[in-house]
């Protein structure tokens, strides 16, 4: 892909597009406008999604007002108590959390909010951001279904400099006020469907949803500009295998795209052989990586390209937070492509994520490289990747989808 058509692709969708939203809807259709200028018919493949309208969402520390969002779905009411801060999932601090209003580092898991409601917290916490950086940025973070499974307590989110201050000043009782709405609404993935010579069926998967404070440049229209482009490339060309590329929506909301995808399709997973995954590519620094879900003889495969290509690339056999695992999953060997920014040169999943992280030559070369494999694995006279999925790839797998706690 030409570096003007690269950078013209960055600006038209530089703006929030939160999985579930109208501007969502606006860059799926641009993704279909782009393959339907080089020629190919994409559809929509719409999903139902959790969704909510925070009408009020307050926040009380010992009578003072902290600037904080509400979490989506987490239901409605208003709740007071003794503040208690939890810095680990040891039983004895978890026992703490009884008739508390609990603050809590990081994200919200499964387990640990599962902990939490096991131990007797009333409501919950979080922040995110920096105490560092200037902004006061708060993310709009939601109490997802498969986390809650229907047990639902009030919690806020709110900018990591009030936490600090908060738990500095010993803070006593907080107070949480939420009124919204809850219903379902719609996501959709974006599907092209290119006929090869045989049944067998390689994905191409990237999303394209952002999270509610980021352009999602790296996270992820990177990776949806690789995959229009290796589109528009073998659109050209006659292909051995039927080749499927797919930009998911909402996976920032748990994958919920790649997963929608994977039940809808249900029928006809046995014909994919190859899932290729890309998910932040082209930024200035940093290096090309695949995570291999799959045998290791891929791992070793793709080094070696790098090798014969000339591009420097880490492979590794693990399981990567994206769009691939659902369809590992499933039995499908994954290769997961992106490169990997230092943390103190991009950031994501915030307002600082915009196309200023992107060197066009960066983006060009990884896409370069990841068609190269897949031009590969696409015409070989046999796919050469076994397919099945090893046993302590299985383990990751019920450990990251919530089937088993890690150890």
């Amino acid at each position: 892909m030409r570096a003007k058509t690269i950078e013209k692709i960055f600006r038209d969708t530089a703006y929030v597009r939160v999985g579930g939203s109208a501007e969502e809807r606006r860059v799926a259709e641009y993704i279909r406008d782009v393959c339907a200028d080089f020629g190919a018919v994409a559809k929509f493949e719409e999903f139902e999604v959790d969704m909510a309208d925070v009408k009020r969402a307050e926040l009380y520390i010992d009578g003072r007002a902290i600037a904080c969002r509400g979490y989506l779905n987490c239901g409605s009411g208003e709740i007071e108590a003794p503040l208690y801060y939890l810095v680990g999932d040891d039983k004895p601090s978890l026992e703490e959390c009884r008739g508390k209003i609990v603050i809590f580092d990081g994200y919200l898991g499964y387990w640990r909010y599962q902990d939490m409601l096991e131990h007797g917290a009333l409501g919950f916490i979080s922040y995110d951001g920096n105490v560092n950086y200037a902004d006061r940025d708060i993310d709009a973070r939601e109490l997802r279904s498969y986390v809650s499974q229907g047990k639902k307590i009030l919690g806020v989110n709110i900018n990591a400099k009030d936490a600090v201050d908060i738990i500095n000043r010993n803070a006593k009782i907080a107070r949480i006020v939420i009124e919204q709405d809850e219903y379902k609404g719609k996501s959709q993935n974006v599907v092209l469907e290119l006929p090869g010579e045989t049944d067998e069926i390689i994905t191409f998967t990237a999303h394209y949803d952002s999270t509610s404070l980021s352009e999602g440049a790296y996270d992820n229209m990177s990776g949806c500009v690789g995959l229009m482009s290796m589109a528009e490339h073998f659109s050209k060309k006659a292909n051995r295998r039927t080749l499927r590329f797919i930009w998911c929506g909402s996976e920032e909301r748990g994958l919920l795209g790649s997963k929608a995808y994977c039940e809808a399709h249900a029928d006809e997973l046995d014909k994919i052989v190859l899932g290729i995954n890309i998910d932040m590519i082209g930024c200035i620094m940093g290096k090309l990586t695949s995570i291999c879900t799959a045998e290791t003889r891929l791992v070793n495969y793709i080094s070696y390209l790098g090798d014969e290509i000339g591009i420097p690339i880490s492979p590794v056999q693990d399981i990567h937070s994206s769009d691939s695992t659902p369809f590992a999953d499933k039995g499908i060997p994954t290769a997961s492509f992106a490169r990997r920014a230092p943390a103190n040169t991009a950031t994501i999943h915030n307002s600082y994520d915009t196309r200023r992280l992107i060197k066009t030559d960066n983006m060009q070369s990884d896409i370069a490289f990841i068609t190269a494999f897949a031009e590969r694995m696409v015409n070989a006279h046999r796919c050469p990747v076994l397919r099945e999925i090893p046993d302590n790839m299985k383990e990751k797998l019920d450990e990251y989808l919530l089937r088993k706690r890690k150890k």
